[in-house]
């Protein structure tokens, strides 16, 4: 793996300041994204690595304003945020780092601006404000407004967004959302009182929200549970194409970001009713091991292209 600094000068970043406004969104990353920032370093062309960091940190940047503070905190602050991303965008410039290295990138990704937008207008709308889901069509309209739009900001880099990729992408992360709603139960209850599950599948099983905050189990829970794993299990095995859409030296990368995902699916799996007390712990070794395999894969790819 090549030194951070390699990276960038294979991305092309010379300039001093520049290559400090990447580095600095990189440490973020690699400290709140360990997992997903190792597979990117490992598993991508490290022309490809410095750009995928910068829109992840953009991401991870907006999403701490859209979770922290009051709700009216949150929604002056998204508000101020919206505004100085489009005044970035309009204008080539900021006093961000975040967004000079985002800048920078979408001078290599001309397409990244519309993902930007379709991010920005659906964020607020779906984030600030949410505490549950009535129904399924509720959690659907989230994941077209908010999961989508997010996840394309790093998928759009990978690969041309025509309709077949865009198509499943959304299955990919439709699953990985639903996982994430599961995972994160009791954490998502007790510390945000949101509550990812549609309603109308607690009720289809005989449970409350007041069952599940009060971590009370029983077979209704546990049914639900299964149900949600199901579904998040056909959504990952329905997604597998996804890495033949894109150019060959990503492949890697999108096989490795569903495989985890089936580790993880396990893990919550064998958890079952112990989700009403705190998330799953992702399996290491597992997840090492698919990093490994495919960037063992990546290098005799490598090797043969030589």
């Amino acid at each position: 793996m090549a030194t951070w600094q390699r990276v960038l000068d294979r991305a092309g970043i010379t300039a001093p300041a520049l290559r400090e406004d990447y580095t600095l969104q990189r440490r973020l990353i690699a400290e709140f994204e360990r997992a997903p920032y190792l597979a990117v370093r490992l598993l991508l062309p490290d022309s490809a690595v410095p750009h995928v960091v910068a829109v992840t940190a953009f991401m991870h940047h907006s999403d701490n304003i859209l979770d922290q503070g009051s709700p009216a905190d949150r929604a002056a602050a998204f508000t101020d945020w919206e505004k100085a991303v489009r005044t970035a965008l309009e204008t080539g410039t900021s006093d961000s780092p975040v967004l000079r290295a985002l800048l920078n990138t979408v001078e290599s990704y001309p397409q990244l601006p519309g993902e930007i937008e379709g991010y920005l207008t659906g964020a607020a709308p779906h984030e600030l404000n949410f505490h549950g889901f009535a129904t399924e069509e509720d959690f659907q309209a989230y994941v077209d407004g908010y999961s989508l739009p997010a996840f394309m900001l790093v998928a759009g880099l990978l690969a041309p967004a025509e309709p077949k990729y865009r198509a499943l992408a959304r299955t990919f992360i439709e699953a990985w959302q639903r996982l994430d709603f599961l995972d994160d139960l009791a954490e998502d209850l007790h510390r945000d009182s949101r509550l990812g599950l549609p309603a109308d599948a607690l009720a289809r099983h005989g449970v409350t929200r007041a069952d599940l905050e009060a971590a009370r189990p029983s077979d209704g829970v546990r049914e639900l549970i299964r149900e949600t794993a199901a579904l998040v299990g056909d959504g990952l095995r329905a997604s597998r194409p996804l890495s033949d859409l894109v150019p060959a030296p990503n492949r890697p990368l999108i096989r490795a970001l569903i495989a985890l995902q089936d580790v993880r699916l396990r893990a919550v799996e064998k958890s079952g009713l112990a989700l009403l007390h705190g998330s799953a712990r992702l399996p290491v070794v597992q997840a090492l091991r698919v990093l490994a395999r495919e960037y063992a894969g990546r290098r005799r790819g490598r090797g043969q292209l030589v």
